[in-house]
């Protein structure tokens, strides 16, 4: 029997008729916080992953990615760095993988079905420790891992391109043959170096914006199929 969606929701892109909500109080909030606040009240995905009973609205970015490039499949070995709260660990156990292993520096809340960890994926013994629990070789290593920004968008580029490395060189260690990974960058032109390393590991390499990213965020994910083991 399949696994349904959290609430029985189809897992489809949410709408936007709904109507602006106001900020009910201001008091004692700075303007930046205002203006989060009020984001976060009228973003349509928010709204959904909390009436669906996602984890976080990134889960709507990775179904999303899934319905484009098929990177779930029944019986998949899946796992999902920077994974807190635990909304792509969700989707990837809702749609079919047969092991999720979610691992952060934060701790998860526990998900039915799926092993949590705690934990530094840079740690040299971390892939023969994931390998263990997954009962072989990954098939899709996932990460919706950001740096902390600092406001300077070169500067942010550099440090999240830098963190998708290091998820890749894990990727490198972890997967199977034929194995896909999935990163998230920001929009910028000093990842060839990245980009090089994929393409001479996976068999193809693509880009891709969610509608589920804010417009205006830099945000793009690099999707590595066909993992060609050296």
């Amino acid at each position: 029997m399949s696994r349904r969606l959290p609430g029985g929701a189809p897992g489809t892109v949410p709408g936007s008729r709904d109507t602006h909500v106001a900020l009910r109080t201001a008091r004692g909030r700075s303007p930046a916080s205002q203006r989060w606040l009020t984001r976060q009240l009228n973003d349509p995905y928010v709204r959904a992953a909390v009436r669906e009973g996602w984890r976080s609205r990134a889960a709507f970015k990775l179904i999303e990615l899934d319905e484009r490039f098929h990177l779930l499949t029944p019986r998949a070995r899946v796992v999902d760095l920077g994974a807190a709260p635990g909304g792509w660990t969700q989707v990837a156990l809702l749609r079919g993988a047969a092991r999720v292993v979610a691992l952060d520096l934060l701790a998860i809340d526990p998900l039915p079905g799926a092993m949590t960890l705690t934990g530094d994926f840079s740690d040299p013994d971390m892939p023969r420790r994931l390998a263990a629990l997954l009962g072989g070789p990954a098939d899709l290593v996932l990460s919706d891992m950001a740096p902390n920004t600092t406001g300077h968008a070169a500067t942010d580029h550099l440090r999240i391109v830098a963190l998708a490395e290091q998820a890749l060189d894990f990727a490198l260690a972890t997967l199977a043959p034929g194995g896909a990974f999935v990163a998230k960058v920001f929009q910028g032109g000093t990842e060839q170096r990245l980009l090089a390393a994929m393409k001479r590991a996976f068999r193809s390499v693509r880009h891709a914006k969610p509608l589920a990213s804010r417009k205006e965020s830099s945000e793009l994910y690099v999707i590595a199929q066909g993992f060609r083991p050296g």
